[in-house]
């Protein structure tokens, strides 16, 4: 069982993810935007985070920055799940993979909950 901070700003989606992620025995908090996310990782202390990028207020990367900021957060495993294509990064993934630690991008529109299912078990640190 991991502990997974899922940050979705879309509240059906976030209930979808969260009872699939739970059925599969993981523990998760959810988090709608950036701010709300650094105070659930302060809590909940994640093994894993799957964020969204685009979030109300602050960006899927601001966030980034500032979980990155903290000691405890350095070697977080992050999926990135997201309306944003990948293509989007193409200059910047070696920035995305590298300084901000994101282990796996996954496009929401061609991801089932299976394979996002399996991103999930291939990162976490905690294996049952």
């Amino acid at each position: 069982m991991a502990h997974i901070l899922l940050v979705e700003p879309d509240r059906q989606l976030a209930a979808t993810y969260r009872q699939a992620l739970e059925r599969a025995r993981h523990d998760v908090a959810v988090a709608h935007g950036a701010q709300a996310a650094i105070m659930a990782a302060d809590s909940a202390r994640p093994d894993i985070v799957i964020l969204e990028l685009q979030l109300v207020e602050h960006s899927g990367i601001e966030f980034l920055y500032e979980f990155r900021s903290y000691q405890d957060w350095q070697a977080v495993p992050v999926i990135v799940q997201s309306q944003v294509p990948s293509g989007e990064f193409k200059g910047s993934w070696q920035l995305l993979q590298g300084e901000l630690g994101v282990q796996a991008y996954l496009y929401k529109p061609r991801t089932s909950l299976r394979q996002l299912l399996a991103a999930v078990e291939e990162l976490n640190p905690i294996k049952t």
